[in-house]
């Protein structure tokens, strides 16, 4: 499936530094990028301070517009100034967003048509309505060729009528936007047509790619919508009130919400530090009230009862661009694979709660009939082999190549552990395999996204949080001509059995599809180089509580939040 997009929900991520999108609690959706973070305690000590939350980000908001949207940064924000049909509550369980209440349901020629009514309070922050047209115009925007997003499969994914084939070049009904199985009834009344039911389907409606946008407002800013604070219209817990490109930005409460009664922040205040330091001591200053730690500052705050740990959903691992002559060859990537030392990375680097990682699914997050999708294969794979090994591959690459040294470049972000983990692997790399040389490029986010999504990288440090609860949301990235897939990876056999799972009914079946096409994207064909799943050492103020992490889709809600 061939797609334009730009593009994370990227979805890269490495801890501090990547994003983010989503969340011990904590899940990450898309490329990530955010600091993973878990929820804080409840609390019910009656309200003194202000309600004001301080908090920081690495990098900037690469894009508001719903359709565009990749990476956690974004997805965050989107989550706190936005709401579609659902959204995710404390427990990570989709409830009564824009919809008034469940729909109607109704099974017609093979077909599953949902009917909701939306809210006669859902406003815009300009007080009109949220109307059924709202999400029509988002929905087939998303998937139209000249506004297609990153994001655009998921309608598909959510097994929406007509959602595969509108963004599948080559399809008849290619671009044929009007075909996608969504009609506005009347203002207050969508109607949705699913042609296969996903089990994960209300979930997947809590996610920003099926936000509505209000579209007559959207159509007047043209180019010029949700380029700055002031261009777009909002309808969740809060407003964008502020958004200093580069520096930071700050959410509002929204008083025209629905549900503005249970929203008690006042404002969130976010600014963007990149340096470790400086973040540790805007939080022993009192200038922010929560934070990630990077290892070196784990020792200083253990102990501590503002102090805990997480392991989240978001898997980081490198990908290995097959464009590139020396990268196409399995065994050069089989030696990369053997020679990185996760457990230093995660023992000495990270030293936050996160583990080493051979597999692409996570451990502790989906389970089929009480068994973790990992239970087979609980190290992940070739756990066997050993930097020796790598030694060997190394060889038998080189000489297939006929070349006795090889350069490499190594794309990265700009951020302090970012450059730590960079630095981490060319270390690793060239100790071990004879001849090789890496050139480290690092680049601010936004940029970082653009030369990953043209693929102009040879190898690029990448991570992803889940978008919805199924282990779906990791394999499908790796398709042939995946959105995201960008290293010209492409199997057959990987296909197949991706394809074969999105269709299947037989639930262990399905399970087991997945499981081989991870073997094969890992142990076979060696596509990628995972190294390890997310952790979070976190540091956080007692008087901050309810702030909710999510295990899928954005990281956090802080429409629960108090200050007291």
């Amino acid at each position: 499936m061939k797609k334009k997009f730009s593009l994370l929900l990227s979805v890269i991520m490495l801890l501090s530094l990547f994003l983010a999108a989503c969340s011990g609690n904590s899940g990450t959706s898309g490329n990530t990028n955010s600091e993973g973070e878990a929820s804080g305690d409840s609390g019910s000590s009656e309200e003194t301070k202000e309600q004001v939350l301080n908090l920081t980000d690495t990098q900037d908001i690469p894009t508001m517009d719903t359709t565009q949207a990749t990476d956690t940064v974004a997805f965050n924000v989107m989550n706190q100034v936005f709401e579609g049909l659902y959204r995710l509550d404390k427990d990570n369980k989709p409830v009564l967003g824009m919809a008034a209440e469940e729909p109607k349901v109704e099974e017609k020629d093979g077909e599953t048509v949902y009917t909701f009514t939306l809210r006669e309070d859902a406003n815009w922050s300009d007080g009109t309505p949220v109307t059924a047209e709202d999400f029509v115009y988002a929905w087939q925007k998303i998937i139209h060729p000249d506004t297609m997003g990153g994001y655009a499969s998921m309608l598909g994914t959510a097994g929406i009528k007509n959602g595969n084939e509108i963004v599948t070049e080559g399809d008849p009904l290619y671009g044929k936007v009007e075909e996608l199985g969504v009609k506005a009834v009347d203002e207050k009344t969508l109607e949705v047509t699913v042609t296969q039911k996903v089990p994960y389907f209300f979930d997947l409606l809590t996610f920003a790619s099926f936000y509505p946008q209000p579209a007559k407002f959207a159509a007047e800013q043209g180019e010029n919508y949700s380029l700055e604070a002031d261009t777009m219209l909002y309808n969740g817990p809060f407003t964008l009130a502020e958004w200093n490109h580069g520096e930071g930005w700050q959410l509002a409460k929204n008083d025209g919400y629905w549900d503005a009664d249970t929203v008690k922040l006042k404002e969130a205040n976010y600014k963007i530090v990149k340096d470790e330091a400086t973040k540790v001591n805007l939080y022993e200053t009192g200038k922010i009230d929560r934070a990630s730690l990077s290892a070196d500052f784990v020792d200083q705050f253990q102990g501590r009862d503002d102090f805990f740990t997480i392991l989240d959903t978001a898997i980081y691992f490198l990908r290995l661009n097959q464009k590139n002559e020396v990268l196409a060859n399995n065994d050069v990537r089989k030696a990369l694979f053997l020679a990185y030392d996760r457990d230093g990375l995660v023992n000495v680097l990270l030293n936050n709660g996160s583990i080493a990682a051979r597999y692409l699914v996570p451990k502790e997050f989906l389970f089929l009939d009480g068994e973790d999708f990992r239970a087979s294969t609980p190290d992940g794979y070739l756990a066997d082999k050993t930097a020796d090994d790598a030694a060997e591959y190394w060889k038998k690459g080189l000489e297939a190549l006929g070349k006795d040294s090889v350069e490499i470049e190594f794309l990265t972000t700009d951020s302090d552990l970012a450059s730590k983990i960079a630095e981490y692997a060319k270390e690793q790399f060239e100790s071990k395999l004879d001849g090789l040389t890496i050139t480290i490029n690092k680049q601010p986010w936004k940029q970082f996204l653009d030369l990953e999504d043209g693929g102009d990288f040879d190898i690029s440090t990448g991570g992803w949080g889940p978008d919805y609860p199924d282990p779906m949301t990791y394999v499908y990235m790796f398709e042939t001509d995946g959105a995201y897939n960008r290293m010209d990876y492409s199997s057959e056999q990987y296909d197949k059995l991706v394809s074969g799972a999105k269709e299947e009914t037989d639930k262990q079946k399905r399970w087991e599809m997945m499981q081989e096409a991870e073997r094969i994207l890992i142990e076979e064909d060696t596509a990628i180089i995972p190294t390890y799943q997310r952790g979070g050492a976190i540091i956080m103020k007692e008087h901050v509580k309810n702030y909710h992490m999510h295990k899928f889709g954005a990281d956090s809600s802080l429409k629960w939040v108090t200050i007291e």
